[in-house]
């Protein structure tokens, strides 16, 4: 490992799908792994630091809205008189716009520095942020466009966060509607603003490490086709990473065949050019050719279970999509959870309760783990939400790691092979004893002073609660 600047050892670490034993691992000057070494010698790993416990890839969250941390814990409660009110995604969306409307650039920071930090302690590494609170809460654009844009960049530079940054295009409320609603407001946006906006963040985080752009589609509903089309072939002129959430919700599909004749993913292989840059969120409701659709386009879907279940979404068609060999990741996208190990376990959860059958996403696949089954699939799409080298341990990816706590319960006296089942099945969660970035450990000092500014946000935003 001539070329390492850093070396590393681990008694056990997981490279390619697997436990790997006395693992020597070297970071180059670019924070890139130069070498991986299973097997090595006391000699050979003389001189590397010692990591006090198993060793796992970082993992990206493909899906976060971050000011939506801000109101975790605030919509569980139901509205109107017992037996009156329905309670669903479309109702939790009218409380959700409450903190879209009041939340300052500043606080903006605040709010993503804290949830960032919390997503890599968890063990993630890279975050892809769907942005779209682009404007003033007056509506109006701010004097410096990228204002909102930049108070993530930055927060993700303070947490020591990987991001990836998507300004997201929003037009209108619904497939029939002229333009957005009141409170929608500062979402508005077209496909030269959003252009716009991609340039010129990518010429000021140029100097930023860890930070890249890609594009966004909010979703059908909230643009024509022509708009969609326009975005579209921007990003692929750029080669960017595009994302668009479609058919979370069963009134969404409905809509869509009432205005399109098709359904939103049929709609989209069938007008757009699909292919493997594109990135689709939540895709909960689905056919079984769309699905093949989406996998033989090369396209991923991007799994969000904490919040799909929070919003009563419904059941993504994992075992469907896995046994067709598709390409998938996860995000936390509401952040009810910052827990990468919650959501792969809700996955594989909801899965079992819907189909009543146990170790699903081991049978889809080709694992005999259900818990190596679902780490690989996460795994693996996360090159193609960023666009960046983050697939795991391998020569020419990013350092990206996390240190398990072989102490923590849920991990105590485990065989080593078995160590990773533990930690998805095993609750509560085992923290990891440090996560890497580029080969750089992160460093908790700022925490305090995070949370105390966080805390004084949340006064100033729900004050009168």
């Amino acid at each position: 490992m001539t070329d390492a600047t850093k070396s590393f050892f681990a008694q056990q670490a997981w490279v390619n799908g697997t436990w790997a034993r006395d693992v020597l691992l070297g970071v180059n000057v670019n924070g890139v792994w130069s070498g991986v070494q299973a097997g090595a010698s006391e000699v050979e790993r003389r001189g590397a630091v010692v990591l006090p416990g198993p060793v796992l890839p970082g993992l990206v969250n493909a899906h976060s809205h971050a000011f939506q941390r801000a109101i975790v814990g605030l919509t569980e409660r139901r509205g109107g008189a017992v037996g009156t009110a329905s309670d669903d995604f479309w109702s939790w969306r009218d409380r959700m716009y409450t903190a879209a409307l009041r939340i300052a650039p500043a606080q903006l920071e605040t709010i993503a520095t804290l949830l960032y930090t919390e997503l890599r302690q968890s063990g993630y590494t890279q975050v892809c942020e769907f942005h779209y609170l682009h404007n003033a809460p007056s509506g109006q654009p701010y004097a410096d466009p990228l204002e909102m844009s930049l108070a993530l960049a930055r927060a993700a530079q303070r947490a020591g966060m990987g991001l990836t940054l998507l300004p997201t295009l929003y037009m209108r409320s619904g497939f029939d509607a002229a333009g957005l609603r009141g409170d929608q407001r500062r979402f508005a946006s077209s496909p030269t603003s959003i252009a716009r906006l991609v340039e010129g963040l990518q010429a000021q985080v140029r100097d930023m490490p860890w930070v890249n752009v890609g594009v966004a589609m909010h979703s059908l509903r909230a643009a024509d086709e022509g708009a969609i089309a326009e975005i579209a072939a921007f990003a692929n002129e750029s080669g960017l990473p595009v994302h668009i959430h479609i058919a979370e919700q069963t009134q969404e599909v409905q809509d869509c065949i009432s205005h399109t004749g098709l359904r939103p993913i049929e709609w989209l292989l069938t007008k757009m050019p699909v292919n493997a840059n594109w990135n689709l969120v939540h895709a909960t409701h689905t056919t079984p050719a769309e699905l093949q659709g989406v996998a033989y386009a090369g396209a991923s879907i991007i799994i969000c279970p904490s919040t799909e279940a929070n919003l009563g979404d419904g059941v993504f068609d994992y075992s469907g999509f896995a046994k067709r060999g598709g390409r998938w990741s996860i995000g936390s996208d509401s952040h009810v959870t910052r827990s990468w190990s919650e959501e792969l376990r809700l996955l594989e959860y909801s899965q079992r309760l819907a189909l009543r059958q146990r170790n699903v996403a081991a049978q889809a696949g080709e694992h005999l783990s259900t818990a190596a089954a679902l780490f690989e699939g996460a795994l693996a799409g996360g090159h193609a939400a960023t666009a960046q080298p983050l697939g795991g341990i391998q020569v020419g990816h990013r350092a990206d790691f996390m240190v398990l706590d072989s102490n923590a319960p849920a991990l105590l006296g485990m065989p080593a092979d078995h160590v990773l089942d533990a930690q998805l099945f095993s609750s509560p969660d085992a923290k990891p004893l440090a996560v890497y970035l580029a080969g750089q450990a992160h460093n908790l000092a700022q925490w305090p002073a995070q949370a105390q500014n966080y805390a004084q946000v949340m006064r100033d935003l729900w004050s009168e609660l």
